[in-house]
């Protein structure tokens, strides 16, 4: 098996998020995390995932600040996987990844979950990208500016 190279140092924060996210299964434990899943055995048994694979997956998420162990919300002494704030910061991730999805990968018949507003249970609206004067921005109105070397 080859070697997974890191992303890590790369000059584009894409390839730097994709270094601690990029793999599908860190993806579905996040996702199942915002979906209240707090131990390894609730990860491990819906996700379908190897154990070893799952141990990994969670030790790399700890690791990049994405979770972190707390104890047991029961008070056993098992320990729980919980978002931190910067895992928090990757639910627009998810439910654009999910939009995505809903949009292109479904036939208009098939039945699918849906993300709802608790308070009123109403679907959420489509996410989009906004200018600072709240125009809505396409992907072809946007581009990347490379910063200097000396400047951040």
């Amino acid at each position: 098996m080859a070697k997974r190279v890191s992303l890590w140092d790369a000059g584009c924060p894409v390839a730097r998020a994709l270094d601690v996210i990029g793999d599908w299964w860190s993806l579905l434990i996040i996702r199942d995390a915002f979906d209240g899943v707090r131990r390894f055995s609730e990860f491990q048994s819906g996700l379908g995932i190897a154990k070893g694979m799952l141990a990994t997956r969670l030790r790399d998420l700890t690791e990049r600040g994405i979770l972190e162990t707390a104890p047991a919300s029961d008070g056993s002494a098992y320990r729980e996987y919980v978002l931190t704030e910067k895992g928090r910061g990757l639910f627009l991730v998810i439910v654009a990844l999910r939009q995505w999805g809903e949009a292109h990968l479904y036939r208009s018949n098939e039945h699918r979950s849906r993300l709802v507003d608790r308070d009123v249970g109403a679907p959420v609206a489509q996410l989009a990208l906004r200018s600072a004067d709240e125009r809505r921005l396409d992907w072809c109105d946007t581009q990347v500016q490379k910063s200097d070397v000396n400047r951040p």
